[in-house]
């Protein structure tokens, strides 16, 4: 796995980092409690996808539903091949072949003394490209970079943060 950073405070990045990482872990592990200790309440969790429908994966394993799609959700590890923090954000590419290539997009917030995940965007089979725009100009951070991908046709998105 790649890891890269941005930002500023690298002891802030590398605590994000380290709270994303846990959560692939706890996922992997069917650790529900532990997913639920790193994110904000189902409730609180602001999430956007964009994507086939079938392929929320990462949705219904947060909030429980992955059950209800046992066969393929069961099939499906996500298995992070890049990660890069930024600022309040942590990104993570990865991808399993030519059918799944996916980023995750995650925005954390203090809850006391510590960070959790308040915020989730996933993009499956979608190229991402983040942008920071600050003082009229636009400045690209992060770009997908799906090996298996290069000569396929997906969709383009650009994130503005």
């Amino acid at each position: 796995m790649e890891e890269e950073d941005g930002g500023r405070n690298p002891t802030h990045k590398a605590l994000n980092k380290k709270v994303v990482a846990m959560l692939y872990k706890a996922l992997a592990a069917g650790d529900g409690e532990g997913v639920s200790k790193l994110v904000t309440s189902n409730d609180d969790l602001e999430w956007r996808y964009h994507g086939p429908p079938q392929c929320q994966y990462m949705m219904r394993a947060l909030t429980g539903h992955h059950r209800r799609h046992e066969p393929e959700d069961r099939k499906f590890r996500f298995k992070p091949r890049r990660i890069t923090a930024f600022r309040d954000r942590v990104i993570v590419e990865g991808w399993d072949g030519l059918d799944a290539y996916w980023v995750h997009v995650w925005t954390l917030k203090m809850d006391g003394s510590r960070p959790v995940i308040a915020e989730f965007r996933e993009y499956f089979k979608t190229w991402l490209t983040v942008i920071v725009r600050s003082y009229g100009k636009e400045v690209r951070v992060w770009q997908s970079e799906p090996r298996l991908h290069r000569n396929r046709s997906l969709p383009d998105i650009i994130l503005a943060i």
